[in-house]
Order: structure tokens, then C-alpha cells, then sequence
């Protein structure tokens, strides 16, 4: 394990991405316990305030990102230790941030409602995203030889990808970023009942394909999806509060 940790992380200087990938893991980890017991009321978990004022986490997110990206500008290039500790830093303020995407992307607290989810969600893709660096996969690169001009497939991939995202393929459109031939297959497919492309090409011009995104999201990806938020909330609670805002139920 510690050839293999030598020869494909440190080796590759990968060393400062894997040690954000673990504090990203960790922080996020921690943050969700801490806010879990504050919610519970247990022991002196409490939230942040100044005065009346609720500081949500994020806040502090912000800042540690700011203070890890500065640091990784400045500490020197032969410094290992510095570009590891800005990581880690930077890996910490992510969990923060991410951690409340949902409040950034609504702008009230969402934390414990449905809405909530979508923290937890963009946390699982920025870890699966860093995971496919950290094995050294690139994004919208394939080798397909010598014959494809690279300019092209790049401009190809990214076309791709943003068709399979509009289809409300979040998933396959993320790891077709790495794996290229995956965008076809969600670019060629049909959109799901909720994604933009439905709206705008199912809804009013053709119903029978709505029905049939409609079929499939009911039969085929519901599962999956009680399955992934069953797994979601072992790991961070469950979301299922009334939709009011609820500014001071976590820190």
C-alpha cells in the first residue's frame, strides 16, 4: 500500500489533490455530525451568533477557501508541505461551502427542507469529480489517436455535455466529462420529465415523448433515487422539514 500510495500520489504529484479530497471527505463528515447534534439539541452543540445575527457556516467556508487559494498562490513552487497545507485548508472551506450550496442556490435557509438535498448532492459530485483526478483522468480528453484534432473533440465533448446536463443528466453528464463516450449516450436519450430539454421540447410540442420520460423516470430512476437518498440521509439527516425558513437551526 505505501509503494502504491508513493508510485500514484506522491510520485505524480498528486499528493496536494488527495489531501483535499480527504479534508473535503472529513470536513464535510464532521460538519454534518456537528449540525446533526445541534439540530438533536444535544450537549453544547450550539449555533454561531453574534448578537441576533446567525452566522451559517458557509460564512466560514469563504473564508477558508479565500485563505487556502491565496496561500497556494504564494507558498514556493519547491514547497510540498505549503502546497499540501493550502489544500487541506482550501478541502475544508469546500465542505463548508458546498455543505450550504443549497442556501447560496435558493438565498434562504434550506437546510433540513427538500430543497436541502441539493447540498448534499453537490458535496457526492465534487468528491466524485476529484476522486476521477486523483486516478488521473482528465476532463473532455479521449484518446481516440492521432486522427481527431484535439481542439475539435474538446469543442464535441462540451457540446455533449451540456446537451446530456440540459436532459437533466447531472451524473452522467459529470462523469462524461472524464469518460467522454458517455455524453453520446446521454446526449442521444431521452430527457428527464423535469429537466429544461422536457420543457422546452416535450411539454407543448410533443406529449407522447413526455409520457415516455414520464414512464421511465417512474419505473427505472425512482428506485435508484430512494436508494440514493436513503444513503444521503445515513450520512446527513434527513430533509423532510415544512418549507419555512429556519435560519438558526444549524450553525
Amino acid at each position: 500500500m505505501g509503494d502504491w500510495f508513493q508510485y500514484n500520489i506522491v510520485a505524480t504529484g498528486r499528493l496536494p489533490l488527495f489531501c483535499y479530497f480527504v479534508t473535503l471527505i472529513v470536513a464535510f463528515i464532521a460538519t454534518r455530525i456537528n449540525v446533526r447534534l445541534i439540530r438533536a439539541k444535544v450537549g453544547w452543540f450550539r449555533n454561531v451568533n453574534v448578537g441576533e445575527m446567525h452566522i451559517h457556516h458557509v460564512v466560514f467556508g469563504v473564508i477558508l477557501m479565500l485563505i487556502g487559494g491565496v496561500m497556494g498562490f504564494i507558498v514556493s513552487p519547491t514547497s510540498q508541505a505549503g502546497y499540501v497545507l493550502a489544500a487541506c485548508v482550501f478541502g475544508v472551506g469546500s465542505a463548508l461551502v458546498l455543505d450550504e450550496f443549497a442556501l447560496i442556490l435558493h438565498l434562504h435557509d434550506v437546510y433540513w427542507e427538500e430543497e436541502g438535498r441539493t447540498s448534499v448532492d453537490a458535496v457526492f459530485i465534487a468528491i466524485a469529480v476529484t476522486g476521477l483526478l486523483l486516478i488521473g483522468l482528465r476532463p473532455l480528453i479521449w484518446d481516440y489517436g492521432t486522427w481527431v484534432n484535439p481542439t475539435a473533440l474538446i469543442v464535441a465533448n462540451s457540446a455533449l455535455a451540456v446537451v446530456t446536463l440540459l436532459k437533466g443528466k447531472i451524473w452522467t453528464g459529470m462523469a462524461g466529462l472524464f469518460v467522454p463516450p458517455m455524453l453520446l449516450v446521454g446526449a442521444i436519450r431521452l430527457a428527464r420529465p423535469g429537466s429544461p430539454w422536457a420543457h422546452w421540447f416535450f411539454a407543448k410540442k410533443s406529449p407522447r415523448k413526455m409520457a415516455r420520460a414520464i414512464h421511465r423516470e417512474e419505473r427505472w430512476r425512482r428506485p435508484v433515487i430512494r436508494a440514493k437518498i436513503a444513503f444521503q440521509e445515513f450520512l446527513s439527516g434527513r430533509h423532510d422539514l415544512p418549507s419555512t425558513r429556519r435560519g438558526r437551526r444549524h450553525t
